[in-house]
């Protein structure tokens, strides 16, 4: 029930959350390994069943340790979740439930509605995600956050299109071109607003928001070549990002 537990399993399930963490100030990384190590948790949940039904149990029993949590009980012994209800408060084991809650949409085949419903799961999913881990590390304007959160939430979407594709999803509402490049511009226009208001979110809160700047060249890329999106988001590369890491997580700008 140790960090460290927490740390290998982002490494191996979110390598890109696991460089960020590894970039924040070692104090950081006790909020940061278990929140994100939940998240690599109840993202695999829903494609590591052979049934949808399996995979609601998966979420429940997730959002039942939450409630628990919430609830100031005593925690069930579990390598994430003991470490988790170390560092989250009520308000911060709700927001992970809504993690939880909006990742039953994995179970299902049907398409998102419109831009309006993926963008909201995008929200819940790595908006709530990012708001849980920044307010657990200092004072921070949730409109600043969220706005990160869903701006590095739909990069890391659209990376994964072949895969959903390949397992016969149909991630986007709208696959054309002129549609994807419009959807990596509001990803672009959410962190160029979150970095405007870099000043409400304290540096503390900051440390959870280091990994978010590799969205900005991704969205970019795919605003010019949406047409690529299809075959795969030409990635910045570990090496690139681990050195822009360390400069953000030295000046704090993100």
């Amino acid at each position: 029930m140790t960090l460290e537990a927490c740390a290998e399993l982002l490494r191996r399930g979110d390598p890109d959350r696991f460089r960020a963490a590894m970039a924040a100030p070692p104090s950081a990384r006790g909020v940061l390994f278990p929140v994100f190590a939940f998240n690599v948790e109840v993202a695999r949940a829903p494609w590591v069943v052979s049934e949808p039904m399996l995979g609601e149990i998966r979420l429940q029993w997730w959002r039942d340790a939450l409630e628990e949590i919430a609830e100031g009980a005593a925690p069930r012994r579990h390598e994430v979740v003991t470490p988790l209800a170390g560092v989250m408060d009520a308000e911060g084991a709700r927001l992970l439930d809504g993690v939880a809650a909006a990742r039953r949409a994995d179970l299902e085949r049907a398409p998102f509605a419109d831009e309006a419903a993926l963008l909201a799961y995008i929200d819940a999913t790595a908006g709530n995600l990012l708001w849980a881990a920044a307010r657990a590390l200092g004072p921070a304007e949730e409109a600043v956050v969220r706005d990160a959160g869903l701006a590095a939430g739909l990069a890391a979407y659209l990376r994964a299109v072949p895969e959903l594709e390949a397992r016969g999803r149909a991630p986007l509402p709208d696959g054309r071109p002129e549609a994807v490049a419009r959807l990596a511009a509001e990803g672009r226009r959410r962190l160029a607003a979150a970095r405007a208001r870099r000043r409400d979110v304290s540096r503390g809160a900051g440390a959870a928001l280091l990994g978010v700047g590799q969205a900005a060249a991704e969205l970019a890329r795919a605003e010019a070549e949406p047409a690529r999106v299809a075959q795969g988001t030409p990635r910045v590369s570990p090496a690139r990002e681990r050195a822009a890491l360390i400069w953000r997580a030295s000046t704090g700008r993100w």
